[in-house]
């Protein structure tokens, strides 16, 4: 046994069958402690759970831990491939108990399994202990047989771990390997402990007190268990070699570089190759947890990471970006143990590559830039601050690599001008915003932003974290405390809440703390990176500084994801059936339902929409992986990636890719390729279902596309299948049936209605239509009249009737007056043609109509028509026509 893959299952499979929990290691991103940057200890998911916060179903657990060390006060990052066992990322293995079992148990564990599982020669080991923890001294005598020159005393704080200032605490005792005289080093508490000879390989913690203050110290009344043996090291130990860069994994990862540059691993090149073997596991693992190169934050740190590399790379000769090509090799020895970095693998590479192709842009342009403002300057001089900042401002150039590059000539920077010309450009900014109309009201983010920093944003991972908070504003103004009934927006370092884009909603949940909680009713983005929680304080008072646990609404986060991700998927299908014209022009993706608007000029019909429901559907059940990667622009439009309408778009963008196309030219290829900065479900399978519900106009040229995914569109579609029974109910027939019944129905209507239409006119005809009406006609002046108030019969039938009327008199004026059920009334007045040059259709009518209340009314001189909103004058009207002919 030897290689870090066995070493690794070996160490967990013994605590396994000790009755420990395996769990999974936790991100590098602490969901738990937010006063890290990153993970850095095995500990550190399990804190909670040592403070008495959390329980879990198991008192015994083992991790393997994926840690990383490089920015705050644990930052290794100088020394990395430069001395032989420094690392930006490593892996810490430990075993733990919570109240279960103690000292005795924990080092009878390790030492079993170092001298008999692991084989390594006891002459070899020693350890140290506290210096008053004599329990521990006896123990290793008892259980190991270690002589006490073996038994080191130490006084210092190197064997006595605390959580903080206050919180558990207890005595270490480090286990330490001898890798034998011929190195240089003495042992632990020696005047050359600092010598390479002897390595701490082994850490057990023994968390006994509780410290209440400075002065106070108790016995905790169930001590626990933490250790810590990095992997490396004991590869290294139990592969014979004394560097850690010689074990299997680092000669597997520093051969790929090799391979890649051309360049073997000798001289002053042996440092670059092991920077870059180093660097690959770090970089690729914080991409895997979802932190992406930035300008603060962690994003900072792992743009510093990368881009030492990409110096290194550089330095060997590497032509074009190096890192994402060394991907593949890092899977090879780690992707099994590490299943998230296969997931990633599409991610990990193209943001390396990416990266390092503006890197090298902006290297070659800086360092020309920089040759050229220190041609004057020898060493000890200073790069005066200005400069510095307008190579960071308008060139990209980092200060820390302008540092770097004048090191080798012992110029140094001018970092207070550096910072004034940095906060010049912020006041600038903010003035500029202020003058912005309306906007001027949100100069007060800026302020918080200039304070606090961009928020780190962790919901694409997790809806749960521990945060620190930065600022409150109540009624506009930043204030120190706010407390019950307060409407607030709170300001966290890091947060899982995602802040109102692209059309997704804000998310709600809680945030609490100790003895206060607050209701987060929206989440918005503000001030260029600030993500600021909105809500209502209902218990407590909390302030600035204070710790709290963020939670999402998980069922309204879902339903967000399952909308979000369901647009792309519509959107797609869309641009399929109607054509690539179409283009989101707007969205709103709520947890209840989504709509977006599209380019397109007329209806999209039944079976057009019905044709996308489907389609969409087809890459749903196909429940395919939702991948995600970084990408330029450029790049990401010419692999065919679609931007939003409305989205703004940095020089690094998200790409979301989803489902395999099953038709036409795209067919076997990602279907859906959108640049989105939204949450999405982790594969198409969890939308459930997607159903199309309307489309109607928005404006000219554009239409509105609603749907409904997962368990609405489930309550949707029960909700018309109820509705659908109850028809079949009351038709008394089968649902299958209903089509037919209600297709006969609407035709025995038809049927019914015109002869209830031709009843009606033979009735206002006076009872046939062979001229019976024309009976019913008068003389006025000379002139026959034949008028008729009629009822329910339609507008569209007196005219008919009226020539009807025309024919009964032969020669005369006929009107009709038909009055609906609404109380409306209709008028149409039909003049004969020999009677035309006397008297017009037209005129006649407007007087109707005007004593029915309406006005105008229109037609020929033979034949007009006109209406009136109050048929309880239809006499009246008769009467006006009459009093025309009259005079």
């Amino acid at each position: 046994m030897s290689g870090v893959n066995e070493i690794r299952s070996t160490f967990l499979d013994y605590f396994r069958k000790e009755g420990h929990e395996v769990v999974s290691s936790s991100p590098l991103v602490p969901r738990n402690d937010p006063t890290l940057m990153f993970t850095n200890a095995g500990m550190v998911q399990f804190k909670n759970v040592f403070t008495g916060l959390e329980t879990r179903s198991y008192n015994r657990a083992t991790t393997s831990q994926k840690c990383v060390r490089a920015g705050g006060k644990h930052n290794d990052l100088d020394n990395v491939g430069y001395t032989a066992r420094h690392h930006t990322f490593f892996e810490m293995l430990g075993n733990f108990s919570f109240g279960d079992y103690f000292k005795e148990r924990a080092i009878e564990l390790a030492w079993n399994l170092i001298t008999r599982e692991f084989g390594l020669d006891k002459n070899r080991l020693l350890v140290t202990v506290y210096h008053t923890d004599d329990a521990a001294i006896d123990l290793w005598k008892k259980i190991a047989g270690l002589p006490d020159e073996k038994i080191i005393r130490i006084a210092t704080s190197d064997n006595f771990w605390a959580m903080g200032d206050t919180g558990p605490c207890g005595p270490c005792s480090e286990i330490f390997y001898d890798h034998g005289d011929h190195i240089f080093g003495g042992p632990p508490g020696s005047p050359d402990e600092d010598g390479d000879r002897f390595i701490e390989i082994w850490n057990l913690v023994f968390m006994q007190y509780e410290q209440l203050s400075k002065e106070e110290r108790i016995e905790l009344p169930r001590p626990s268990i933490d250790t810590g043996m990095g992997l490396e090291r004991i590869a290294a130990v139990l592969q014979g070699e004394h560097d850690n860069y010689d074990i299997d994994l680092f000669k597997a990862l520093i051969r790929a570089s090799e391979e890649a540059t051309g360049v073997p691993a000798l001289g002053a090149n042996r440092a670059s190759h092991r920077v870059i073997a180093d660097h690959l596991r770090a970089s690729s693992f914080l991409i895997a947890d979802g932190v992406l190169p930035s300008n603060e934050g962690r994003g900072y740190v792992l743009r510093r990471i990368m881009r030492r590399a990409m110096r290194h790379a550089q330095l060997l000769g590497a032509k074009e970006p190096l890192m994402w090509r060394l991907v593949p090799a890092l899977l090879r020895e780690m992707g099994q143990a590490y299943p998230e970095l296969v997931s990633a693998q599409s991610l990990i590479s193209e943001t390396l590559k990416l990266e390092e192709s503006r890197f090298r842009n902006t290297l070659t342009r800086g360092l020309a830039l920089l040759n050229e403002a220190t041609e004057s300057l020898s060493g000890g001089d200073n790069l005066d601050g200005e400069t510095a900042f307008r190579l960071y401002d308008t060139y990209g150039f980092p200060l820390d690599l302008t540092q770097d590059a004048l090191r080798q000539r012992n110029i140094g920077v001018d970092l207070e001008g550096f910072n004034l010309a940095m906060e010049r450009q912020k006041a600038e900014a903010r003035a500029n915003w202020a003058g912005s109309g309306e906007a001027a009201t949100e100069t007060i983010w800026f302020g918080v932003r200039d304070k606090t920093g961009a928020s780190e944003f962790l919901g694409y991972d997790t809806e749960q974290a521990e945060g620190i908070i930065q600022a409150l504003v109540v009624d506009g103004k930043q204030v120190e405390t706010a407390a019950v009934g307060d409407k607030v927006a709170i300001v966290v370092n890091q947060t899982p809440f995602y802040g109102e884009s692209g059309g997704q909603m804000g998310d709600t949940g809680i945030i609490s703390g100790d003895d206060f909680s607050i209701e987060i009713e929206d989440t918005q983005k503000k001030a260029d990176g600030l993500i600021v929680h909105l809500g209502k304080v209902v218990k407590g008072k909390l302030k600035p500084g204070a710790a709290v646990e963020l939670k999402v609404d998980h069922a309204r986060r879902s339903r967000l994801r399952s909308n979000h991700s369901a647009t792309h998927l519509i959107h797609e299908a869309l641009r399929e059936v109607l054509g690539t014209h179409v283009a989101q022009k707007g969205s709103l993706v709520a947890p209840e339902r989504l709509r977006f608007d599209i380019s397109h000029n007329k209806a999209v019909s039944a079976e057009e929409l019905e044709q996308v429901e489907h389609m969409a559907n087809e890459i749903v059940v196909q429940n395919a992986p939702v991948t995600t990667r970084l990408m330029t622009v450029d790049d990401a439009r010419a692999e065919g990636a679609m931007a939003l309408f409305g989205e703004k778009y940095g020089d690094e963008v998200r790409v979301v890719s989803m489902g395999t196309a099953l038709h036409g030219e795209k067919a076997n290829r990602p279907y859906s390729i959108e640049l989105c900065g939204g949450t999405h479900v982790r594969a198409t399978g969890d939308i459930g279902l997607i159903r199309i519900v309307s489309d109607s106009p928005v404006s000219a040229g554009v239409r509105r596309i609603e749907a409904l995914t997962g368990e609405a569109a489930r309550l949707y579609l029960n909700e018309q299948e109820q509705r659908l029974k109850s028809a079949a109910a009351v038709l008394k027939v089968a649902p299958a049936d209903v089509l037919g019944r209600v297709e006969a129905l609407v035709e025995e209507r038809r049927k019914l209605e015109r002869e209830l239409s031709e009843a009606r006119r033979k009735l206002a005809l006076g009872g046939d239509a062979n001229g019976a009406a024309g009976s019913e006609a008068k003389e006025v002046a000379g002139i026959k009249f034949l008028g008729k108030v009629v009822e329910g019969v339609s507008p569209r039938d007196l005219k008919s009737l009226a020539d009807e009327g025309k024919k009964s008199v032969g020669s005369g004026v006929v009107v009709f007056v038909g009055v609906v059920e609404d109380g409306k009334a209709s008028v149409v007045v039909a003049v004969t043609e020999d009677l035309t040059s006397r008297f017009s259709a037209v005129d006649l009518v407007r007087q109707a109509s005007a004593a029915l209340g309406g006005q105008g009314g229109g037609g020929r001189p033979d034949m007009a028509q006109a209406g009136g909103p109050d048929g309880a004058k239809a006499g009246q009207a008769l009467a006006a026509v009459e009093a025309v002919l009259a005079s």
